[in-house]
């Protein structure tokens, strides 16, 4: 909601500043034919005249604006575009001041919402992937004997040379070791490796793609000359009692228990978040508030750097592209209409933040980080850091609200 009004500035008031600004000035400006300090008001106010309004104008709107603002009762949620008017040193001194502001929000629809909720059950299948897991990470490697050629799933280390153009891009071989199939390699690469045996050699074509992370190599055609230095495969533990052992259940009737309880706790976290969503979806769709843009810029900024940091820790690239901005705008709008929501609601209802409930988010942050309390303690002591924690704190007890209000229907 755009908001605009005008402030208008004694002349008086304007008057004063305006003598103090020459006053500085005159003590400070060279103008050729008069010592320092010497130069007549007239000549400075024709030299200088043009920058002292300019710069009185904004002093006057840097006074003035936030006591104007307090007036009016308003606080802006973006930055005031101000429009001033011409300044004239003997007149008062007027400027239009536009900013956003929270949109009025009235009867909250948010109760008797209909949602359904995933299943926590973790079954047979679900069980069979951890322990899949769990032999992967026990399993040894050792050179496939007797030999073979390489196959998906080997382990495999290779040195190779890249010709861009007929000359090589660094004249040293490269060392990578990699996982067959498992997608960190070029497509072209990967095929090829698959049935070579160990000391082989083969030149692989590509070109690569248009938004490649090196500009220099983007849409070129390559020739990777590929050495298969070394093959190992995996070789994955019984799963018996002895493995449940090394994986520190006392049996492998305990093992089982144990990954089924651990992925039903995440079934029951994922079936939280879900519910969460669904209720944030519903309540943004019975109240179509209008939002305003610059927080969905915010929102929509903080999203995309939080998509792009987490692509990178996880080793991926994600481009930023206009589909990915349109999706990101999309959710961030939606999440910012869900907050101005739900502060309405908290404010309707009185609800509150007490000590008590930042200490248990305390707890919280740090069960999710697997830092000591006292460290999360240190890290929120910054105020910026506790209101966002304040706020995600308030926000859930608001769904929980909502949550017990609505008609939930568990998935079979």
């Amino acid at each position: 909601m755009l908001l605009e009004f005008v402030v208008e500035v004694p002349a008086e008031q304007v008057r004063s500043e305006v003598e103090k600004a020459y006053t500085v000035l005159q003590r400070t400006a060279r103008v050729r034919g008069y010592r320092p300090g010497k130069a007549p008001r007239n000549i400075l106010s024709h030299l200088y005249g043009g920058r002292v309004h300019a710069d009185v104008a904004q002093r006057l709107v840097d006074a003035t604006l936030n006591k104007a603002l307090a007036e009016q009762s308003v606080q802006p949620l973006s930055q005031p575009a101000i429009a001033p008017a011409e300044l004239r040193p003997d007149a008062s001194f007027s400027y239009k001041a536009r900013f956003e502001v929270r949109p009025e929000i009235s009867g909250v629809k948010w109760e008797g919402f209909e949602v359904k909720r995933p299943s926590v059950k973790a079954s047979d299948e679900m069980v069979d992937a951890e322990i899949a897991g769990l032999r992967r990470k026990h399993a040894t490697l050792q050179s496939p004997d007797p030999e073979r050629p390489a196959k998906v799933g080997d382990v495999a280390t290779i040195t190779f040379k890249l010709e861009i153009g007929g000359e090589f891009l660094d004249q040293k071989e490269q060392e990578v070791e990699t996982e067959l199939g498992s997608g960190h390699l070029f497509k072209e690469i990967d095929e090829a490796l698959i049935g070579m045996n160990a000391g082989e050699h083969k030149d692989v074509r590509l070109t690569f793609p248009a938004q490649h992370q090196n500009p220099e190599l983007r849409s070129k055609e390559g020739v990777f000359h590929v050495t298969l230095k070394d093959l190992r495969e995996r070789i994955y533990p019984e799963v018996d009692d002895e493995f449940a052992k090394d994986c520190g259940e006392e049996s492998l009737e305990a093992l089982r228990a144990s990954q089924r309880a651990k992925v039903e706790k995440e079934l029951t976290q994922k079936a939280s978040d879900a519910v969460a969503e669904q209720l944030v979806m519903e309540i943004c769709k019975a109240n179509p508030i209008p939002v305003p843009p610059s927080l969905v810029d915010q929102q929509a900024q903080l999203a995309e750097r939080e998509l792009l940091a987490a692509a990178r820790r996880q080793g991926q690239r994600l481009d930023s592209n206009a589909d990915l901005r349109a999706r990101v705008r999309l959710d961030s709008e939606m999440k910012v209409r869900a907050g101005l929501l739900m502060a309405e609601i908290a404010k309707e209802k009185e609800v509150k933040v007490t000590e008590a409930d930042i200490e248990k988010g305390y707890e919280e942050l740090a069960e999710q980080s697997g830092k000591n309390v006292a460290k999360v303690k240190a890290e929120y002591r910054d105020p910026k850091k506790r209101e966002l924690l304040i706020g995600m704190i308030l926000e859930d007890k608001i769904l929980d609200m909502i949550e017990a209000a609505a008609k939930i229907t568990d998935a079979a």
